[in-house]
């Protein structure tokens, strides 16, 4: 009886030995999270681990493959996995296809993202002059577009430009040679015919459904200026379009900065819409195309699609700096 009451008593002090320890471990690690100002980093962990999960570890694998031969017999186990060294990235740059589909890329990016930037410009610009209601309305509507799915989007437009009874080919048949010219649209193919046509269609497709988005980000900014700036510009004579360029455009241009910067890394990876307007021709590849064809088509090359990966990655960096380092100098990001 008494050996249990002593050792009743020797846990209980052990047990208050090991709070007090406890107790200034977590003391001195709260000050240090205050004093350092670390709450912020400490509550964004799960979600950055969560994205190095998902984005990281596979960079890093694509980054591994890129330095080898890895295919199906690497996959199987038939014959083991062959380090190459910049093997593959000598292979792409000495690819023609690859130049092609890098041209092809490039080319709508130059097009397409300005006529987008100056179509949702003009949207928003419109949409600022109505109503309330009527803005809400035709916003809403609007953005039925950008909601589509790409898949749904790309079907739809195919219809329209088929060749076997096209909305568009249809209308084009009928209309006078002087203003459409002699080509035989009534059978005109816009998908297989050159990348000219092909990316025509395309390139309207993703007009129309990216144009939403910069026009409500634009409408949104317009919101922003101070109605005084505009109506001291009108009383001393200027017309919108001189206001437009004078005290709108600068006011709103950190947020064209972000829509330039979104609408090239979009329109860099266009493959829905090119997949299946085009099918796959190789006369038409973008560099989404290009990867895919490498990586999936029989045989597999998974290390030649890595190192066009990375090479797709560097170019996107290249012009994520060129606007960050565009945005420090004129204060849009400090």
């Amino acid at each position: 009886m008494f050996n249990s009451q002593l050792e009743q008593q020797a846990s209980v002090l052990a047990g208050q030995r090991l709070a007090g320890s406890r107790g200034p471990l977590r003391t001195r690690v709260a000050v240090f999270v205050r004093r350092h100002k670390l709450a912020p980093y400490l509550l964004l962990l799960p979600a950055l681990a969560g994205i190095g999960l998902v984005l990281l570890w596979p960079l890093v694998q694509v980054a591994i493959y890129s330095f080898q031969n890895y295919g199906l017999p690497q996959i199987t186990g038939a014959l083991p996995t062959q380090w190459v060294g910049f093997a593959n990235f000598t292979q792409t740059f000495h690819d023609p296809l690859f130049w092609l589909s890098l041209r092809i890329t490039v080319l709508f990016a130059v097009i397409v993202v300005p006529l987008t930037l100056i179509v949702g410009t003009i949207v928003g610009l419109m949409l600022n002059r109505l109503g309330k209601k009527m803005a809400i309305f035709v916003s809403t509507a609007a953005l039925l577009a950008w909601a589509t799915p790409p898949v749904s989007a790309s079907v739809l437009f195919y219809w329209m430009f088929s060749p076997d009874g096209g909305l568009v080919d249809w209308t084009l048949a009928r209309m006078p040679h002087w203003l459409v010219g002699n080509t035989n649209w009534s059978q005109f193919n816009w998908a297989t015919t050159t990348a000219v046509p092909a990316y025509t269609v395309i390139g309207l497709l993703v007009i129309w459904q990216a144009f939403p988005f910069i026009a409500v980000t634009v409408l949104a900014g317009l919101k922003t200026i101070p109605a005084e700036l505009l109506e001291a510009a009108k009383v001393d004579g200027a017309s919108p379009w001189r206001a437009y360029w004078r005290i709108t455009f600068p006011l709103m241009k950190p947020i064209y900065l972000v829509l330039l910067l979104l609408s090239v890394i979009w329109d860099f990876n266009i493959f829905t819409q090119s997949y299946l307007i085009t099918g796959g021709n190789s006369n038409e590849y973008n560099l989404s195309l290009y990867i895919y064809d490498r990586a999936f088509t029989f045989p597999p090359s998974y290390g030649v699609a890595g190192a066009l990966s990375l090479i797709f990655v560097v170019i996107l960096l290249i012009i994520t700096v060129g606007y960050v380092r565009s945005s420090v100098r004129q204060g849009a990001l400090t």
